[in-house]
C-alpha cells in the first residue's frame, strides 16, 4: 500500500473532529487537575482523532536545543549559552507530533498561573496589609516570569508559521469585569477590574501584541509595515474574567482547539511542500 502523506491524513481525520469538544471522561471533570495532567488527556484525545500520527510529551526543553533551532534559521543566532544543562519547564509540558520526515514538531505548550487571592481572603473575612486592616492586597509581579518561557518557545519555533503557546490565568489580578464579594459579616467589597493596584493583565498582553484575550491566536500573523513584512508569534492568553478558577474541562477544550490548529498548520505546510516538489 502506498504511504499516505501527512497532509492527506490530517485532512481526512479533521473531517471526523467535532471542533472544541466537551468532557470525555469523569477524570476530566475534576477541578483540581494540574494543567500537566490535562495535557495527557489532550494527547489521548488526539491519538483517538488522528490514529496514524504519533504524539509524545516532554516536560522540558533544553536551551541547547533552542539555540540549535535558532542556528538553523540563521548561523548568527543561538550562539550564547552559559549553563550547559539549562532548560525551560512549562507547567503543562510540551506536546509534539512526528512529521513525515521523522522530526518531532511542537503542537501545544501550556502554562497556568494564579495570582491574587483577594476573592478567597474576602470570603473568609481575612484582612490583609501591613496592619491587617485592608480588604485588598496590592498585586505582585511574579506573573511577569511567564514572559521568559514564552520568549524561549518563540525562539524554538521561529521557523514555524504557528505558535501554540497557551497561558491560563486565574485570580483577582486578572479580572476583566467588576466583581462583588460578600464578607462573612455581610459587607460587600467591590473588586474593580481596571484598578492599577489589582490588575496585571496589561503586563502580559505584550506577549500577544495587544490582541484579544480568550482567543485562539495559534496561527502567526504576518503584518506589513512600509516595505517590510513582520511575523508575529502571539501567545493565546485565557483568563477567568471574574476571578474564579478554571475547570479541567474548560482548559481541556481550549488546549484541544490550539492543538488542532497546530496540526492544521502543519498539514498545510506539508501540502505546500509536496506541491512545490511536484509530488
Amino acid at each position: 500500500m502506498v504511504k499516505k502523506n501527512q497532509s492527506d491524513r490530517l485532512t481526512d481525520q479533521q473531517k471526523d473532529a467535532q471542533g472544541v469538544v466537551g468532557i470525555f471522561s469523569d477524570e476530566a471533570k475534576l477541578h483540581d487537575m494540574t494543567v500537566g495532567q490535562i495535557s495527557h488527556l489532550v494527547v489521548k484525545r488526539l491519538e483517538n482523532e488522528y490514529p496514524r500520527l504519533a504524539f509524545r510529551h516532554r516536560d522540558s526543553i533544553r536551551k541547547e536545543e533552542i539555540n540549535e533551532a535558532l542556528r538553523k534559521v540563521d548561523p548568527e543566532l543561538g550562539q550564547t549559552l552559559f549553563v550547559a544543562n539549562s532548560s525551560i519547564i512549562p507547567d503543562g509540558e510540551i506536546v509534539e507530533v512526528k512529521d513525515d520526515e521523522g522530526n518531532w514538531r511542537v503542537v501545544l505548550v501550556t502554562e497556568a498561573k494564579h495570582q491574587g487571592k483577594d476573592i478567597e481572603n474576602i470570603r473568609k473575612g481575612k484582612l490583609v496589609g501591613k496592619n491587617n486592616d485592608q480588604d485588598l492586597m496590592a498585586a505582585g509581579n511574579a506573573i511577569e516570569r511567564a514572559h521568559k518561557n514564552i520568549s524561549e518557545i518563540a525562539n524554538l519555533m521561529l521557523s514555524e508559521a504557528y505558535f501554540p503557546y497557551v497561558l491560563f490565568l486565574e485570580g483577582s489580578n486578572f479580572l476583566t469585569e467588576n466583581v462583588l464579594i460578600e464578607r462573612p459579616d455581610g459587607r460587600v467589597v467591590t473588586l474593580e477590574y481596571n484598578s492599577g493596584m489589582l490588575n496585571r493583565l496589561d503586563r502580559l498582553t505584550a506577549a500577544n501584541y495587544g490582541m484579544p484575550i480568550n482567543t485562539n491566536l495559534c496561527k502567526n500573523r504576518f503584518v506589513k509595515h512600509k516595505d517590510k513584512v513582520i511575523m508575529l508569534q502571539a501567545a493565546s492568553i485565557y483568563t477567568q474574567g471574574n476571578g474564579e478558577r478554571w475547570s479541567a474541562g474548560q482548559m481541556l477544550n481550549v488546549m484541544l482547539d490550539i492543538s488542532r490548529t497546530s496540526l492544521q498548520m502543519l498539514g498545510c505546510e506539508l501540502f505546500e511542500q509536496l506541491t512545490a516538489n511536484g509530488r
